[in-house]
């Protein structure tokens, strides 16, 4: 799917209305799924690898009655990915989200990133929620797998507000609590943070039962620093403000990046965490792709 079928989409308009957020969900996931050869997740009705014997408490649905009547036994068609999996979107709602680059925020960026998510996870019957997070607010979206949730959680996407910081990781932690079930964890932010308040709690979120994903969303400009000359930058979280000469700057600033960048890769990866850096311009397949070979090594 070329990323000019769904780009006109992506507009403030569009993402701030469930039914918008509902049509780039199914453009994506429809154009992403029918480039595939086959699925990489199979459930009821869908392709599967092999029988199997029936065994005291499989689902009875599943059965192959055509097997039953030419064999006289009782065969399951089994699933490449049998189980259905626990997915938990965090995100991170400090106003450092709220920078924007053409006309779309981060955050606005984070709301079609959760929905397409969400709907690829809601079409192989996982169950979903959602948890976002500043100072000031937390919303709580438990893990469901219907489709009346999944429309809920839209809205709730459509009316996260950003707002301040985020929070001390153990105060973080307490408001999101992880139960230690098998989940799958998709962490959104921006990874700004003063200290290291985000960086520890996402360390805390891991466990040996769980995988855990950090998406971190960056602006094109942010990354390449292309920017016009003498630029004013402000802190979307405390207001300070410093002029730049972004000629000077350029190098210096890139190079910081880019050593940032790597030492939050290294200190997730030695917790086990993966982490991508998520521009904005990318394609959103490339999301799609990070899901279900996540969702692959949780089963």
């Amino acid at each position: 799917m070329a990323k000019q079928e769904y780009h006109d989409l992506l507009k403030p308009e569009v993402i701030n209305t469930v039914s918008g957020l509902s049509l780039i969900s199914r453009i994506v996931v429809e154009g992403f799924t029918s480039g595939l050869n086959r699925s990489v997740s199979v459930g009821p009705g869908m392709e599967f690898s092999q029988y199997r014997g029936y065994e005291p408490g499989d689902d009875l649905r599943l059965l192959d009655w055509k097997m039953l009547a030419r064999s006289g036994r009782y065969y399951i068609k089994q699933s490449e990915i049998e189980s259905q999996v626990t997915i938990k979107f965090i995100v991170d709602a400090s106003a450092s989200m709220l920078h924007t680059e053409e006309a779309l925020s981060k955050m606005d960026y984070v709301r079609v990133l959760v929905a397409i998510l969400a709907y690829m996870a809601h079409k192989q019957g996982d169950s979903v929620g959602l948890f976002a997070l500043n100072e000031s607010n937390l919303v709580r979206i438990y893990p469901k797998a219907d489709k009346k949730h999944y429309n809920r959680l839209l809205l709730e996407l459509i009316n996260l507000s950003n707002k301040g910081k985020w929070p001390e990781s153990h105060v973080a932690s307490k408001r999101i609590p992880t139960r230690g079930t098998k989940e799958l964890i998709f962490f959104l932010t921006d990874m700004y943070e003063s200290n290291t308040e985000i960086s520890s709690f996402i360390k805390g979120l891991k466990s040996s039962r769980n995988e855990v994903v950090v998406l971190q969303i960056m602006g094109s400009a942010e990354m390449d620093f292309s920017y016009g000359p003498n630029m004013t930058f402000e802190d979307w979280e405390t207001g300070a403000r410093v002029k730049v000469d972004t000629e000077k700057a350029k190098n210096q600033y890139l190079l910081a990046m880019d050593n940032r960048l790597k030492k939050v890769k290294e200190e997730l990866l030695s917790k086990g965490i993966d982490h991508h850096v998520f521009r904005m311009d990318a394609h959103l397949g490339e999301a799609l792709q990070i899901f279900l070979k996540q969702r692959k090594k949780i089963n």
